[in-house]
């Protein structure tokens, strides 16, 4: 079953009242083993939901400030409760990337948008540079129309001087990967300021797409997530 040609377009308009775009999508193999939809059936077409800059970000945080208890996850609760009525007004079940048990939803992005990952492992988009999320996908039990994703232009490629991977004070990223501890070591440590104020200094140095880069207190943000700060 084919649903209405303009299907994306209406999630689109919903989505974008929280600052969120959907991020392309496809359709799984006959012989995939599929996640299920809303009804339990198995998914027949998948469209991702994300964010390209800070959009979101005002959005979220008038969300945060009417919450009256901590909450432990609020980027992934929110995302979870907006994205949630927005699938449920079109029939389809949303999904997290921090869902257990994890759907490859890297994998599913780099199908969907036809990125390939930065040396620091975020996807590297043509436009957003490293400057953009996948906040959760929308499985449909149905085929929908999507848009083709073209092959996308990998930035990294052309980019001789890699300052991402120079600009780490303890060298987290190299081509061995992402050397974690050391990574949280200095975040939490004395000398992790800069970083906990203003972001992986890595990811700030990327030439690309800097007009999407996310503002101070975003990056905060996220970085206290990650050392749990």
């Amino acid at each position: 079953m084919m649903v209405a040609r303009g299907l994306v377009e209406e999630i689109a308009a919903a989505l974008a009242a929280q600052g969120l775009i959907p991020r392309g999508g496809f359709r799984f193999a006959g012989d995939e083993a599929a996640p299920t939809g809303a009804s339990g059936g198995a998914a027949i077409s998948v469209l991702l939901v994300g964010q390209a800059g800070v959009a979101p970000w005002s959005h979220f945080q008038h969300w945060l400030e009417r919450q009256h208890l901590p909450i432990v996850n609020p980027l992934d609760t929110w995302s979870r409760e907006v994205i949630g009525t927005v699938a449920k007004n079109f029939g389809a079940r949303a999904v997290s990337p921090s869902d257990r048990p994890y759907l490859p939803f890297q994998q599913w992005a780099m199908r969907a948008e036809g990125l390939k990952p930065s040396p620091l492992g975020i996807l590297m988009h043509p436009k957003y540079g490293l400057w953009h999320a996948y906040r959760a996908a929308l499985l449909f039990e149905d085929e929908i129309a999507l848009p083709v994703a073209d092959a996308a232009i990998h930035l990294c490629d052309a980019c001789v001087e890699k300052p991402c991977l120079k600009s780490c004070p303890v060298d987290a990223y190299s081509g061995q990967g992402f050397a974690h501890e050391a990574c949280l070591d200095h975040v939490r440590g004395p000398h992790g300021s800069p970083c906990r104020i203003g972001g992986c200094l890595d990811r700030n140095a990327c030439p690309y797409g800097t007009s999407y880069r996310y503002p101070p207190e975003a990056q905060a943000f996220h970085m206290a997530a990650f050392a749990k700060l």
